[in-house]
């Protein structure tokens, strides 16, 4: 929908943005902020809040606060306490594994400037792990289980033997567009903190009974879409199928809110939703 009436999306977006001009506009250069950070110091360990404070400049990021953290870890209180640990590589939104909850909600952190989030003096920002993955050590989690759930569907090209086999096949603009979109996910975990069905579970043993979250899902249709991973499509499907598979999906919805990238996870979902149903039945009446 693309109204001009007040209230519409339109105009939210437009002041969404012009608010966000603003702050960073009126960043102050130089200006010291406060940093809580949710502490952990190992697996199955209790948690603590620390705060610290930070100078910053324009155009600093959290990775940039973190680092200074790390070189003079000493709370606003004084008291001298170990480095924050914390995952990270790209740094330029492409990686995926600086994910945190920032302020509550969960994003990348190489992308949140402090011009947005901590325009000015004295402002706070709260750094958080994701829950839904098993803490390692303060803002870093194990993301196995991911992976693990990419290996279900198998999210890959079955390329052996296609070596000899001549010229890959064509694909047309509109299909083209539309798997590129898909195969911009960096296995963030970003939809997976924010989906309600999709809980922490530490015991491997588990993980193929548990719901397979919406990039495994995304991912299923984006390999099944492809002329040569299509090979593999009854599998993927099967997968879906089981117990954790696409049925178990609440459609709340938060996935495709919170996606740094912007891709239509429930439009991914709907769509091997239906497939699953097709497949089904044809299953059932040993179609297939």
């Amino acid at each position: 929908m693309n109204t001009n009436f007040t209230g519409s999306p339109t105009n939210a977006t437009s002041r969404a943005e012009a608010e966000a001009a603003a702050r960073r506009a009126s960043a102050k250069p130089g200006r010291t902020i406060r940093v809580t950070i949710k502490r952990c110091d190992g697996p199955g360990k209790p948690s603590r809040w620390e705060s610290f404070k930070v100078t910053v400049e324009r155009g600093s990021n959290v990775i940039s606060v973190l680092q200074q953290i790390a070189a003079n870890p000493i709370t606003i209180e004084g008291t001298p306490t170990t480095p924050v640990v914390w995952d990270s590589g790209c740094l330029e939104e492409v990686c995926g594994s600086c994910t945190m909850v920032i302020n509550g909600r969960v994003r990348q952190s190489c992308s949140c400037l402090m011009d947005d989030y901590a325009p000015g003096e004295g402002d706070e920002i709260t750094l958080e792990p994701m829950s839904k993955f098993p803490v390692i050590r303060d803002l870093w989690v194990d993301r196995s289980r991911l992976f693990h759930n990419l290996k279900r569907v198998k999210a890959w090209v079955p390329i052996d033997g296609t070596y000899y086999a001549g010229a890959g096949p064509r694909e047309k603009p509109a299909q083209q567009d539309t798997r590129y979109v898909l195969s911009t996910c960096m296995s963030c975990g970003c939809c997976l903190e924010a989906c309600p069905q999709f809980n922490v579970e530490p015991d491997e043993k588990n993980w193929d009974q548990s719901f397979i979250g919406a990039h495994a899902i995304s991912q299923a249709r984006l390999f099944n879409m492809h002329e040569t991973g299509k090979q593999l499509a009854d599998q993927r499907l099967d997968a879906l199928m089981g117990p954790g598979g696409v049925s178990d999906c609440g459609n709340a919805q938060n996935c495709v809110k919170v996606c740094p990238k912007k891709i239509p996870l429930t439009e991914s979902i709907a769509a091997m939703g239906r497939a699953v149903t097709i497949h089904s039945v044809a299953k059932f009446f040993n179609l297939k």
